[in-house]
């Protein structure tokens, strides 16, 4: 692992690394914020997957996550949407919501892209092995976060993975990829017409399949663009709702759909997540 670069911030460290995944046949880049701490001691850790055209920088320079993860006690990974390098395929027509910086958090089945967009199996198995062999993080103590295509990503692998994410929480996510363009579109290219492999990567899909959790917490913009033809976060509340699963969800007035969103509700978030990381209850 190569360390492109650390900076001190609230008595914490930012840093973004590099690495040679084996899973994706690329290079990797990711960032971490370790807390202000006591030697030898283990944190929890957040994860936060990022949105299409995102990579890694995009939260950690816009999300005003750090100082309140120092506050909390918390690590804060970031990892990139998709792979990237020579001989990485990219949408053909160059479309911003296909191939690089738009992962979906799948593993492809189709070609071209089936030899390196594996971006589920890197966020879930290569990276948090890499993280726990060089941070202080505490594997039993994890949550997951997301924010669009990567509050997809969060919800369906917090869906998939119950007893690993003690926290599930999304900004603006895509529900239900499924009945959407952007869904259709990515679904379609990396894992092929058979839509019942679909629906191990739809939050609404995996819910009415029979996942559960014990609680979700969604933020929304009213005033983003892509609410209805994208979104769609009322098809999770019915979800929700008929899985008795609980789910704060709030339509925030006059928030779009970017950073100057997440950032405004991103503390609310980490207190929900440190809440349930720690075992004191629900903020």
């Amino acid at each position: 692992m190569e360390t492109v670069s650390t900076n001190r911030a609230f008595d914490g460290v930012q840093g973004v690394y590099r690495h040679a995944s084996a899973v994706t046949g690329t290079d990797m880049t990711f960032s971490v914020y370790v807390p202000p701490h006591e030697a030898g001691a283990t944190l929890p850790v957040v994860w936060y997957l990022s949105g299409l055209t995102c990579t890694h920088a995009n939260v950690t320079d816009k999300g005003e996550y750090r100082r309140l993860c120092a506050e909390l006690g918390l690590i804060f990974v970031a990892p990139d949407t998709s792979p990237r390098g020579e001989g990485v395929p990219d949408d053909p027509d160059g479309a911003y919501d296909f191939g690089l910086g738009a992962g979906f958090y799948v593993d492809a089945t189709q070609a071209p892209f089936a030899d390196h967009y594996r971006m589920w199996s890197y966020v879930t198995q290569e990276l948090p092995a890499l993280v726990a062999a060089h941070f202080p993080a505490d594997p039993d103590r994890q949550s997951i976060m997301g924010h669009s295509m990567g509050g997809h990503g969060a919800l369906t692998i917090g869906l998939t993975f119950p007893d690993r994410y003690k926290a599930v929480s999304a900004f603006a996510p895509i529900v239900a990829p499924s009945q959407v363009p952007w869904g259709h579109k990515a679904l379609g290219g990396y894992l092929g017409d058979d839509r019942a492999a679909w629906r191990k990567h739809d939050a609404v899909a995996l819910i009415e399949d029979g996942a559960r959790l014990p609680a979700l917490l969604v933020d929304q913009g009213a005033a983003d663009a892509f609410l209805e033809p994208q979104l769609r976060p009322d098809l999770l509340r019915a979800a929700c709702d008929g899985a008795g699963i609980p789910l704060t969800l709030t339509l925030r007035d006059g928030y779009d759909h970017s950073y100057y969103f997440i950032a405004t509700f991103m503390g609310d978030h980490l207190r929900w997540h440190a809440a349930r990381l720690t075992q004191q209850g629900a903020a």
